[in-house]
């Protein structure tokens, strides 16, 4: 018997990819934010702001994890229903 998720059912990894799209996004921002001035010949953003660029990255990686969480619990899930 296999039982099958709602679609409005929060799966593993699915905050975590919410959460690393947000983050995403926010780093993304920041870039844009921070690129600017180079292109309107303005002073540039103190070096704190480039590290906020690095969120983009950190919002990748967390969005990866989630994945990965639900890519390791859809396996668990078909070894079970083998198993069974």
């Amino acid at each position: 018997m296999t039982v099958t998720p709602h679609p409005d059912e929060a799966r593993p990894g699915d905050g975590l990819v919410k959460a690393g799209g947000i983050v995403f996004i926010v780093g993304a921002v920041a870039t844009l934010a921070t690129m600017a001035p180079l292109f309107l010949g303005t002073d540039p953003f103190p070096s704190y702001a480039w590290a906020v660029c690095m969120l983009m990255g950190v919002g990748f990686a967390i969005s990866a994890a989630g994945v990965l969480r639900s890519a390791a619990a859809q396996r668990r899930a078909a070894r079970a229903s083998q198993a069974a």
